[in-house]
């Protein structure tokens, strides 16, 4: 039981770890504080361990990875939108 919490906090702080960058870029409009190569690394992190939990056939691994990949994917729509949209 210790053990399911510790995973699923682990999960929880991961899935929505990024969250808080992507709301302040949506409200703020501003992607000059932001690195391409930290979000692009970070998503391909988290698409590996997409694939490794699918390979595992693990509904926690795969629900965890997917969700924070999908927070990734619209981070970096937001930064392809705001980085080149014209002033």
């Amino acid at each position: 039981m210790f053990w399911n919490i510790i995973g699923l906090s682990a999960a929880f702080l991961t899935m929505f770890g990024f969250l808080p960058q992507v709301i302040k870029i949506y409200r703020t409009k501003s992607v000059n504080d932001i690195s391409i190569v930290t979000i692009v690394q970070f998503m391909a992190g988290i698409f590996l361990w997409l694939v490794y939990g699918i390979h595992l056939k693990n509904f926690a691994i795969i629900l965890a990875n997917s969700v924070t990949l999908l927070i990734l994917v619209a981070g970096l729509v937001l930064f392809i939108k705001y980085k080149f949209q014209k002033i």
